[in-house]
């Protein structure tokens, strides 16, 4: 699975904190506007006053918040919204939270431009630690979508991941352009998950090291402990794992090496279930997909003085 990191900052709105006008001082702008009409009005016309603009009630900025998430494709019934401010370009920028899942800030664009709030997040979080002083785009403020945490744990959940997660995050975007999310495991690998065309799938740690990637929340021993519950019940199920590596697949199976502790490694070959199918012992393996690469070979025996017979 391939990704670029640096892409995943374009999926954020695409404004700065310097290019909106806060709320409080657009009421403003309009106030002083307000008063140069009145007071132009009352210089021609005696005390007639012209009429204030109304200000928009939270039912009105709620419901145009919502109008613009339903344009924006986002799915999000809204059940909370905020008028963040105005841009240079006079889009408006809302704040909003939904019914289920993230909630977002969207810009008033054609079509709308929504980035939710787990991306803002992460971007922010990775702008801060490449330049502590590096302006970023507005954040999620409302409460509700504060605990991304929680959300990124809901993505595991619906991808089915089979363990007890413990930590995930953003690990950036894919080349098909779906976000790629890295989910951790309580004693055993984690996995990468991405949704495409609302379909979640999943890819374990082993295979994510073996494409030359990283899992930051998954150790050596997370990996071989998988391999381990896997053997169980196999001719290997006596290897106690200590290190293990994805060798690759035909349509035979998926072949990985195990490293076994004081004893032979082994060549386990198991379906798409994770069922071993097969197990090489190390020693006579040098033919399957280049042999052991974990499991140190027997030293062959030296040639007796004299040359063999």
């Amino acid at each position: 699975m391939k990704f670029s990191i640096a892409a995943l900052a374009m999926a954020v709105v695409a404004v700065t904190a310097a290019a909106v006008s806060p709320v409080s001082a657009q009421t403003r702008s309009e106030e002083q506007r307000d008063n140069a009409v009145r007071a132009s009005g009352n210089a021609r016309m005696g005390s007639t006053r012209a009429p204030r603009a109304p200000r928009l009630t939270p039912e009105q900025i709620k419901a145009n918040a919502q109008e613009q998430a339903t344009q924006a494709g986002t799915g999000c019934q809204v059940t909370e919204a905020k008028l963040l401010g105005i841009t240079a370009i006079q889009t408006s920028i809302y704040e909003v939270a939904c019914s289920a899942g993230p909630g977002y800030i969207i810009e008033t664009k054609t079509p709308p431009l929504a980035t939710d709030c787990v991306l803002i997040a992460h971007t922010a979080a990775a702008a801060r630690a490449a330049d502590p002083q590096a302006p970023v785009p507005p954040q999620c403020t409302i409460p509700a979508n504060q605990d991304t945490q929680r959300f990124l744990k809901e993505y595991a959940q619906q991808a089915e991941v089979p363990c007890a997660v413990d930590e995930v995050s953003v690990v950036g975007r894919a080349n098909d352009n779906a976000i790629v999310y890295e989910a951790g495991c309580s004693g055993e690998q984690g996995y990468w998950i991405k949704k495409v065309n609302d379909a979640w799938s999943k890819t374990p740690c082993i295979q994510v090291v073996a494409e030359n990637a990283t899992c930051r929340y998954t150790t050596t021993g997370e990996i071989a402990a998988s391999v381990k519950k896997w053997l169980a019940g196999s001719d290997a199920a006596s290897c106690n794992v200590t290190e293990a590596r994805l060798m690759g697949k035909n349509a035979n199976g998926i072949f990985y090496e195990a490293k076994c502790d004081g004893a032979d490694g082994v060549i386990a070959r198991l379906n798409a279930e994770n069922v071993v199918q097969q197990i090489y012992p190390c020693a006579t393996a040098q033919q399957i997909g280049g042999g052991c690469k974990l499991t140190t070979a027997p030293a062959v025996a030296a040639a007796p003085a004299g040359g063999r017979p």
